[in-house]
Order: structure tokens, then sequence, then C-alpha cells
């Protein structure tokens, strides 16, 4: 590993200042991905700003009634917490899927949202990559990539993005706050992750520099009755080969509301827009859940290995979609 300096910061104003003073440092929360990519070579930041102790570390209701929750908040802290629980139960079951309890209490809720692909040719310095070095080719697309994208990938980068909890965010129109040199900011999550295009390594909208200081979930009601399921090739942890984060409003036999994300097909979380537009106002059985994974998945375009995860995902969509009812029938 190469030599590298170490800054803790004093507050959020002190963290923006020290790593516009170093394009080569970067933010260490839990360090559970940036550490490893650091011990492998694709990271080699020249100084760690340490974030851990600013006070970021709350989760509080917003005055319409959401949920702020901020960006050192633990994986294990978040899916604990009483509200999430009752209000978002889908985003804590997505973080209790994602990782071991040992993680969860080092992870950070900043962190995750920035975890980088778990690609093996990203983390092996060996093989060429477009997200490491641009222009150097994705081995994946004719290689190994049986749990790579089957939506909104592109010549360039088949790689998807690992986090759960960033598929039930996704699903509940999170709203990401960060903080620059030049004042604080605000992101959709539908879009802080670019496309991946011809130009992979550019991975975030996120100004340079920027912290992300907390997550806004907005006032869902629906979201009361959500679930997050997760397939993965193994019952321990691991990453998904395809997860959905659904949550279901029905009223007198037909879908009133919905929220649908997906997991594991594509570079970002996907919202499953087109999905959603089938659902509401449709009746709500096993027909119309169908109908509508069909609708989101008519988009896909898998690779040889891979062409599996369609009828995954829409068997998936289907099976969450139908327990959401009956849960709400109970």
């Amino acid at each position: 590993m190469r030599e590298f300096a170490y800054q803790r910061a004093h507050d959020t104003a002190d963290a923006v200042a020290l790593l516009g003073a170093d394009p080569q440092a970067r933010f260490l929360g839990g360090g559970t991905n940036l550490v490893d990519l650091m011990k492998t070579g694709v990271e080699r930041p020249a100084r760690l700003v340490d974030v851990r102790a600013l006070p970021l570390d709350r989760i509080e209701p917003t005055r319409d009634g959401g949920l702020r929750i901020g960006a050192t908040v633990t994986n294990g802290d978040l899916a604990a917490h009483p509200e999430v629980r009752r209000r978002y139960p889908a985003l804590a079951q997505a973080v209790l899927a994602g990782a071991s309890g040992q993680l969860r209490n080092m992870a950070t809720v900043g962190g995750n949202l920035l975890q980088r692909t778990r690609c093996g040719y990203f983390t092996d310095v060996t093989q060429p990559c477009n997200k490491r070095v641009p222009g150097s080719g994705c081995p994946a697309i004719e290689g190994e990539h049986h749990n790579h994208a089957i939506l909104g990938a592109s010549g360039h980068c088949v790689a998807v993005h690992p986090s759960d909890m960033g598929v039930a965010l996704a699903a509940f129109d999170a709203v990401v706050a960060y903080e620059t040199t030049d004042g604080p900011g605000e992101l959709p999550l539908a879009d802080l992750y670019l496309p991946v295009g011809d130009t992979p390594h550019l991975e975030t909208a996120l100004p340079a520099g920027a912290l992300i200081t907390g997550v806004t979930l907005p006032p869902a009601p629906v979201a009361a009755v959500s679930r997050y399921r997760k397939v993965r090739e193994r019952a321990s942890y691991a990453f998904a080969i395809g997860s959905v984060a659904a949550a279901l409003d029905v009223r007198d036999g037909a879908v009133h509301d919905v929220r649908l994300a997906l997991g594991a097909v594509a570079s970002r979380p996907w919202r499953a827009r087109a999905a959603e537009r089938v659902l509401r106002g449709a009746p709500a059985d096993a027909g119309t859940f169908a109908a509508a994974a069909d609708a989101e998945l008519a988009a896909a375009e898998p690779l040889p290995h891979n062409g599996y995860k369609v009828t995954l995902m829409r068997n998936l969509v289907v099976a969450v979609l139908t327990e959401l009812t009956e849960e709400a029938a109970r």
C-alpha cells in the first residue's frame, strides 16, 4: 500500500476545505469499501479526510412528515431505528440484507451511496476497465458478466451498482444533501448517478469535492406497506443478482399508489417508472403485476450469460407485489 496522509475533519466546512485543497484526497467514513479498494490499488488517495466524527449521525423527522438521515449514520443504526422500521420498512430490510452486523456497524449512509462497483475487472488492476482507465475497454462484455447489467448499460460498461440501501431510497424518492466550498446543495437520488454512456468513469453528478451530509425521505404513506426482496447466489451475505423494493397501496381491489425500484440490473438503482404507470389504477392481481414487470423489462438488453435476469426480475416483481397485496388484505 502506498503511503498517504490522514486528517480528521472537525466540522463540515473543515472537511470540504481539506478535500478542496487536495484533489487526490478522499473522504473516509466507515472505510468498508474505500479501504478494500486501497488494498487492491484501485484507489490511491494521497490523503484521507476522516468525516466519521462530524455531527451528521442523527435521524430526525422533517416538518412535512418525512425523515432526514445524516450521512454518518451507520447502516446498523439506520436499520434499527423505530421510525425507519415503521414508516419505511423496505429500507430497514434492504440494509439488513446488505451486509453482516460487523459491516453494518461500520458502514455509513453516505459511503453506501458512493460505493464503487464490485465488478471483478474493475477491482483487478491487471485488467482493462473503462471505469478505472477511460478508453481501455470493458472485458466483461465478452468475459464474465453473469451478474452484470440488463438495463441502461452501454458498450463501455456493463457493471451494476451494488447498494441494497440505494434501491429502497430510489423507490421512496430520496433527496441527497451535500456541502461544497461554495455552499450546500441537493440532488434527487434519481439524478445522483450519471448514465453510463461513453464515460463510465464519471459516476455521480455531485460537484467536485462535495461531501454528502444527509438523505431526506419525503413523506410517503404508501411506504408503510413496503418490502425489499433480494436474490443472491448463497444464503449468507452476498451481493444481489436481483432485488426489488416495492410499496403498494391497494383499495377496493385496485392499485391506488405504488413505488417500485430494482437492484443489480443497472449501473444505478433502477426506478421502475414504466411498471408503476401500468400498475396505478389497475386490478391488483398477478396478471397486472406480470404486465407491469414486462413493461419495465421490455428495454432489457441482456448479454449472452445474464439473460436469466429478465425472467428472475419478472418473477421477483410479481412475487413481491403479490405478497404486499396479501399483507394489505389481512
